[in-house]
């Protein structure tokens, strides 16, 4: 398959994995998913795929991710984190796969994660693992052909959380502890702190208390925090509002002003605060638009603003070769 004809796709990754984000799908549901993107998501031919690597192991789980990456490793690429939604108590990588084909027929490579989930792993286990996550992407970049200077972070979602916690946080946050020693000469810089490029935010949750226990609560938020102690204070550890500060990466936000699942003030509360801080960041409102199930134009305006946004800020693949 050439590059240009994955933006044909483009359209039913977003379907298929909007629809995967809503709080928890059954797994009938989910298999089902997992077998149309199967079908669906043939990689063009230059690009390789590196399924299941574990990278980091807790509480005798492993957790995986996939590295879609060209097949020379030179020169390195800018590289996306994505991460699935479903609540933080369902969805999968493999039915979220679709959701890289945008960056893949940018020339990028892309790293599609899944992470420990209520009830097996409640909070804060899905923010421990996507740090640790990052810090694998950075150490391994070289092997990969990662450019560590061009990561990106995204998700939706629950996803859309976990992408803003994995950019915004610090070490001294305390969600790190768990990461593996990283062996190799990035282990200082990734110890030190890891960093992104910027984030995309996909109607992600950015004020937990709000969700668990707040006006907005909801049922997939009560489940992430079942038996959790101090539930106060661990969702506002987690909330993406708490790490507003000067100096975080670049941050775009995209949310349908009618989204019955995460109410769009998280959206305008994270992009006044950002604003305030003086972060550079963006909010793209969907006008009547749900939780991610966009029409067409819809969608067409979220990826236009994307790749502007991302243009803007230099994070794109070098120029091909001529030959």
């Amino acid at each position: 398959m050439k590059r240009h004809s994955l933006f044909v796709l483009i359209p039913a990754a977003c379907l298929i994995v909007a629809s995967a984000s809503a709080s928890s799908p059954s797994p009938s549901v989910q298999a089902q998913a997992r077998d149309r993107v199967l079908d669906a998501a043939a990689l063009p031919a230059d690009f390789v795929t590196v399924p299941n690597i574990v990278y980091m192991t807790a509480d005798g789980y492993e957790s995986k991710l996939d590295v879609h990456r060209p097949r020379t490793i030179t020169p390195p690429r800018p590289t996306v984190i994505f991460i699935h939604g479903g609540g933080w108590v369902g969805g999968s990588k493999e039915a979220s796969m679709l959701a890289v084909l945008p960056y893949l027929a940018m020339g990028w490579a892309a790293v599609n994660v899944e992470y420990r989930m209520a009830p097996t792993a409640p909070a804060p286990s899905g923010v421990d693992d996507c740090r640790c996550a990052l810090k694998w992407v950075i150490a391994n970049a070289k092997t990969y052909g990662f450019d560590s200077a061009k990561i990106v972070v995204t998700g939706q979602s629950a996803g859309g959380h976990l992408a803003l916690t994995t950019g915004m946080l610090t070490p001294s946050a305390g969600f790190d502890d768990r990461c593996p020693t990283v062996a190799g000469p990035a282990n200082n810089a990734v110890e030190a702190n890891p960093k992104v490029a910027a984030i995309v935010n996909w109607f992600g949750i950015t004020d937990v208390n709000d969700i668990i226990a707040g006006a907005n609560a909801r049922g997939y938020g009560v489940r992430w925090f079942a038996g959790v102690e101090n539930k106060v204070s661990l969702a506002t550890r987690v909330s993406p509002l708490t790490y507003v500060r000067p100096g975080l990466a670049p941050i775009i936000t995209i949310h349908g002003d009618a989204d019955p699942t995460v109410p769009y003030a998280h959206a305008t509360r994270l992009r006044d605060a950002l604003t305030k801080a003086g972060v550079s960041n963006e909010l793209i409102t969907i006008p009547q638009g749900g939780h991610g199930n966009f029409v067409a134009p819809q969608r067409d305006r979220a990826w236009i603003a994307i790749r502007a946004f991302l243009d803007r800020l230099a994070i794109t693949p070098p120029a091909p070769t001529q030959p």
